[in-house]
């Protein structure tokens, strides 16, 4: 595979360990590009690995964010629900647990991300999912409230990208083109300043838009 039509990645972990990991994991794999600090531009993927989301690992992403890179993938031991919103609030755009991370899933966050798509664990996106549906059944909708802000049209490709949808599956589901998905998607984020999909949808779970 040409070179130029690899993703390029540069990874940055707590320790040395976690980092020599990940470069042997993806070290072989034709679709990324491992590169160095120095050849570094704000275009690649940048993968953060760290044990838990802890001081060191915030430092990390605030590394990576200062340096200008927008693509931003996260791979912790362990991610409570308000850790990973915190990550994604903060610029990441793909966010994996290392128990469930194997080669193949970081080669797919790390498209993703590239992509301009983002990535969430299920369990966390089904457990906000949950608990916006009983808040708008059991609080809002008795009392006749309803949440602005937000057309249905938003509303219905941001719960499609919360779903882990890609663009094309939310075009053909909705019978949109692929151009209104992202003008929809860009319109969202512009609108509340938010940084990417991924933001985009933990703002909305947040708000209660979704």
């Amino acid at each position: 595979m040409a070179q130029q039509s690899r993703t390029p990645v540069i990874v940055r972990a707590t320790d040395p360990i976690l980092r020599n990991g990940v470069h042997m994991a993806l070290r072989t794999r034709p679709e990324v590009w491992l590169i160095e600090n120095e050849d570094a531009t704000p275009d690649a993927v940048a993968l953060v690995v760290a044990d838990r989301f802890d001081e060191r690992a915030g430092q990390l992403l605030k590394a990576v964010q200062c340096r200008g890179f927008a693509r931003v993938v996260l791979v912790a031991g362990e991610l409570e629900d308000t850790e990973i919103m915190t990550a994604v609030e903060g610029g990441v755009c793909a966010v994996a647990r290392r128990s469930e991370t194997t080669p193949d899933v970081l080669v797919r966050l790390v498209k993703a991300a590239s992509a301009g798509e983002g990535a969430l664990p299920p369990d966390l996106l089904g457990r906000l999912l949950n608990r916006v549906s009983r808040l708008q059944r059991h609080v809002l909708e008795p009392r006749g409230l309803h949440l602005a802000g937000i057309t249905n049209r938003e509303t219905e490709v941001l719960r499609l990208v919360a779903s882990g949808l890609s663009t094309k599956e939310i075009a053909d589901q909705l019978c949109y083109s692929q151009r209104t998905v992202k003008s929809i998607l860009h319109d969202v984020t512009n609108r509340f300043q938010l940084r990417n999909r991924s933001h985009a949808v933990a703002y909305a779970l947040r708000e209660g838009l979704i």
